[in-house]
């Protein structure tokens, strides 16, 4: 798309919102609805082109994508009337006679810049605010998941008006036009190196930002911990989508007193949900392509592999992998893994872990696994993360009850239900003054008298 028709659209938009015509909360209502009801009708394209694209399951899919989306769309269509209302609050004395409240107010027009890894699900939950609170949209998706990108621009056409939301797809050159635009906010899923790009292009504008990013997020197990659950569910989390997920335990720092058991549990565990052989199982996805294959198997060592290290260069495939007896100067520790290997460090004291993890760049998501109240509190309160669980992994961003997003390199801002129509409103703070009094104590000329009572009124 030329730079011409990107801005028409952008124009289009943004005559569209000033109309007003965004701002019933029944249009809203009856655009989510539309676009739910078109997303389930097409489940099945939608499926086939995250296999097309990821390798993904039809199970896969569903679950991390379709499923949690639809589930988005819900519980925004459910809340969006409560969500819009105006909040009264309290009004101080020396502002009477007068109501104060809080007015929400969409935007305008909004860019979404959506990821390749979970293509549809972090294309269309943020959609789902956006429409819900009232903005226009620009949904950029990724280049490197056309097959999904082009069932979502089929989608969006179908549920809306060009000037209500458009797909723009494409590559690096219409990602840079889309920066040289002035939007009323942007909303970026990705890498720390291109949310510094987005956030830099969008101060040229002053545009408020939303960005989510990733990390090294810690999965800890300490010596009360159900090594065998624990397992279960570490490999579950690390494995989804052949660890190409933001919020997948990047590594494990483990006790040092149950390392051993631990590795134990982990090697039954993706032998048991992967096969003894998962480069065959169907169910197993890929790579995105040959440049994340590549670089992922450079960060292997195979003389500290325990488990896994099989790659298939033609099918873009690697092996569920475990790797032992890590040191934070090795190759797999310096950057985000995005892949299926699971390193295992160790440590002595909670002291040491917690400086250890504090030490290091905010990640996105924090993951701990233990039996004791008190270092379960200990860790909460004195580590610093976006999200994560206890005793469990991946699931916090599964609902719509709660926000989800990161904080430092992590990123800034958060979505999902209320978080996300948040993120897509302004709140404008107004006082409407009633006419039928109007105390002097604040006009000059300012007298003792008028002075005792505006003390009297502020304290």
């Amino acid at each position: 798309m030329t730079e011409q028709e990107i801005q028409r659209i952008i124009q289009r938009q943004r005559t569209y919102f000033r109309s007003g015509k965004t701002l019933p909360i029944e249009q809203r209502l009856t655009l989510l609805k539309k676009l739910k009801t078109v997303i389930i009708r097409r489940e099945k394209e939608i499926a086939d082109a995250l296999k097309e694209d990821l390798g993904k399951s039809q199970e896969e899919s569903y679950m991390c994508e379709i499923g949690m989306t639809l589930s988005e769309l819900t519980y925004m269509i459910r809340h969006t009337r409560a969500f819009a209302r105006e909040n009264t609050v309290w009004t101080p004395l020396a502002q009477f006679a007068s109501r104060s409240f809080i007015k929400k107010s969409p935007y305008g027009v909004a860019l979404i810049m959506s990821p390749w890894n979970y293509p549809f699900l972090l294309s269309m939950e943020p959609l789902t605010d956006a429409i819900a609170a009232g903005n226009t949209v620009i949904l950029k998706p990724s280049a490197y998941s056309p097959s999904t990108s082009q069932i979502m621009a089929e989608i969006v056409e179908e549920c809306f008006l060009p000037e209500q939301a458009a797909v723009i797809t494409g590559g690096r050159e219409e990602n840079q036009v889309l920066l040289e635009q002035k939007f009323d906010t942007i909303f970026f899923t990705g890498s720390q190196a291109v949310g510094k790009e987005v956030m830099r292009r969008a101060a040229e504008h002053l545009t408020p930002v939303t960005l989510e990013l990733g990390g090294k997020s810690p999965c800890i197990v300490d010596e009360t911990a159900n090594l065998k659950l624990a397992a279960k569910r570490i490999v579950f989390g690390k494995y989804l989508n052949c660890g190409q997920t933001c919020v997948a335990p990047d590594y494990i720092v483990c006790q040092e007193s149950v390392r051993d058991a631990l590795m134990e549990e982990l090697k039954k565990q993706t032998i048991r949900q992967f096969g003894p052989d998962p480069l065959s199982n169907p169910k197993y996805g890929k790579i995105i392509n040959e440049k994340h294959f590549q670089r992922i198997l450079c960060l292997m060592d195979q003389r500290k592999i325990i488990l896994g290290g099989k790659a298939d260069a033609a099918a873009l495939r690697i092996a569920p992998t475990i790797m032992s007896d890590i040191s934070w100067d090795d190759p797999v520790m310096q950057e985000e893994i995005f892949g299926p290997i699971l390193p295992i460090l160790t440590y002595h004291s909670t002291e040491e872990m917690i400086s250890v993890i504090n030490d290091r760049p905010t990640p996105l998501a924090l993951y701990l696994f233990s039996s004791s109240k008190q270092r379960i509190r200990r860790v909460l309160d004195e580590c610093s993360f976006g999200g994560g669980c206890v005793n469990d992994t991946i699931i916090h961003l599964a609902t719509s009850s709660m926000g989800f997003g990161g904080m430092g390199e992590s990123g800034m801002g958060s979505y999902h239900g209320k978080a996300g129509f948040d993120t897509f409103t302004h709140k404008k703070s107004i006082v409407d003054k009633k006419t039928w009094l109007d105390l002097p104590m604040r006009y000059q000329p300012y007298r003792k008298i008028n002075d005792r009572l505006v003390r009297i009124f502020m304290r």
